[in-house]
């Protein structure tokens, strides 16, 4: 049986525990200046020389060995540390590497008990990398009294670039990577919420699904941080090592009105893969106004993520809302190099969330535009079943459709945009607000239990131009049962059409449903896909 993935408990092997982040990544740093020695940063290293090549090299050579697990140093002390001490562990910010030098100085995380296996992390300038150095000085150790435990030589479990000091205002971070192969930016908000990661190995297969890491980082020197446009770039090169793959990885980051991300990664499998996930994306579904027969929170919706966005190759723009399942879903969505795809935050209404703790009206977007031909496959969505916010249960990412053999060379670039909405609107077609389902038939009448009636909100494109009468036509397909009280309309005071159909259905296995609007055979809006899951209405 397939269980969510914990952002609490799995944190070194998957997800990042995302109700943690307001804490972990974006609290105020209030250390002072508090004796910070003359050379500020943390020392490093010997100076080695650096080359992507060379290191692509020794990830070809390193995949063509056994894959050896890393030991865990000092786990009865690294255990002491669980989520509290963890919040109360702190980087001194005094002390950050580049800080007065660069616009986005990098500060460390302590490993602890969902941390325990560091990373390898080197400051680059030029072609030369010198090793940062763990020192227990670079941390506030509070009240945990665990400064005498630990060894003096720990290592870091990850790392996270700073925005710039504004006066009067905490300093915040932008970008972290920490806990397995995964990262994920505070997007144009300010606020952390769904995840990337490097790859996804047999991610719902009958198996065990495999985490790789990153296991070392080269963090170029940014610009000055007067340099204008330059200073704005950050580069990361990571190498990732795993049971079945090795690989190479360059980031370029640019955070300004959200964060755009430009990844170039080199894999080399050591085995075959049954289940290769390129680009995934991992976020949070709990409920929306689409489920909501699903919740028992008090706030009207809870996720990270609404819908995810298709791009097709052949040009189709695509919306697939998510669901909260009962059991584990898995859909593929084939395409022949795709433009793109996102699970996306469409719904920016704080009203809708009623949250000022963690703000899931601010969580990014994240959408995915595939560089170079990317060739046949599918974009494969997961939905795990989740009875509350802590879980991360929603997996997209892009799956090759031929075979991952051990011995090849896999070259991939893509970008990741993480933003407020999508990167690339369409302008020529409207698109899904909202979806909604109801009790299908006529009021006054009895209601049948097989029968849902689905009403779903579009607008934009063309459809703002569009006065209330024109014959605008719902299009609606079914992988089974009957389509029956097809209707469309302008909703009254908004520019916003409504489709609305009844679904006739028996028998406990998903609906696929596929809606578009039409007017004089021209087509109006993306397409809407929906997986229903039958249900019934709690009675009373």
């Amino acid at each position: 049986m397939k269980t969510p993935l914990s952002r609490r408990a799995l944190l070194a092997g998957s997800a990042l525990y995302g109700a943690a982040l307001p804490l972990l990544l974006s609290s105020p740093l209030a250390h002072a200046q508090d004796g910070a020695r003359d050379a500020g940063g943390p020392a490093l290293g010997d100076p080695v020389p650096f080359d992507r090549q060379a290191l692509i090299d020794r990830a070809r050579s390193l995949a063509a060995a056994p894959y050896e697990e890393p030991p865990v140093e000092a786990p009865e002390a690294l255990e002491q540390i669980d989520y509290d001490a963890y919040n109360e562990l702190t980087f001194r910010p005094e002390r950050a590497l580049w800080l007065g030098e660069a616009r986005h100085p990098v500060q460390f995380f302590h490993l602890g008990r969902y941390f325990k296996r560091p990373v390898r992390v080197y400051a680059v300038e030029g072609a030369v990398a010198r090793p940062v150095r763990y020192d227990p000085s670079l941390f506030d150790y509070g009240d945990t009294g665990l400064r005498d435990k630990l060894p003096d030589d720990l290592g870091f479990a990850g790392f996270r670039f700073m925005n710039p000091r504004s006066e009067g205002q905490p300093q915040t971070d932008w970008l972290v990577y920490l806990g397995a192969a995964y990262f994920r930016t505070a997007g144009p908000f300010g606020q952390y919420g769904l995840s990337a990661r490097g790859i996804a190995v047999n991610t719902a297969t009958d198996g065990p699904e495999e985490f790789p890491r990153f296991t070392e980082f080269w963090i170029e020197k940014p610009a000055p941080a007067g340099s204008g446009e330059a200073a704005r770039e950050v580069v990361i090169h990571a190498l990732m090592d795993g049971p079945s793959i090795v690989g190479v990885y360059r980031f370029r980051a640019r955070n300004e009105n959200g964060v755009v991300m430009e990844v170039d990664a080199t894999l080399f499998p050591r085995r075959e893969i049954e289940r290769l996930g390129i680009a995934p994306l991992t976020s949070m579904f709990w409920f929306s106004e689409t489920n909501r027969h699903k919740a028992t929170d008090w706030r009207p919706e809870i996720h990270d993520s609404d819908g995810l966005a298709l791009w097709t190759g052949a040009g189709e723009r695509i919306w697939r809302p998510l669901n909260n399942p009962e059991r584990l879903q898995v859909n593929a969505f084939v395409d022949n190099n795709p433009r793109g795809f996102g699970l996306m935050q469409r719904d920016r209404d704080f009203r809708n969330y009623e949250d000022d703790g963690v703000f899931y009206d601010r969580r990014p977007s994240l959408w995915v535009e595939p560089l170079g031909q990317w060739g046949e496959g599918a974009v494969e969505l997961i939905e795990i079943p989740t009875d509350d916010e802590i879980h991360d249960n929603i997996v997209a990412f892009w799956r090759p459709k031929e075979a991952v053999q051990p011995g090849r060379q896999l070259d991939l670039g893509y970008r990741l945009h993480w933003v407020a909405d999508h990167p690339f609107p369409p302008k020529d077609s409207g698109r899904v607000l909202a979806t909604r389902i109801g009790r299908g038939g006529v009021p006054g009448q009895e209601r049948p239990d097989n029968v849902k009636k689905f009403v779903v909100d579009f607008a934009g494109g063309p459809l703002a131009a569009l006065e209330k009468g024109r014959p605008v036509e719902a299009v609606v397909a079914a992988s089974r049962g009957e389509i029956v009280d097809r209707y469309c309309l302008k909703v009254v005071g908004t520019d916003r059409w409504r489709a609305v159909f009844d679904l006739e259905e028996d028998g406990d296995e998903p609906v696929d449903l596929r809606l578009y609007l039409r007017l004089d055979g021209e087509t109006l809006t993306e397409t809407w896909l929906y997986q229903y899951l039958p249900f019934e209405f709690a009675s009373g």
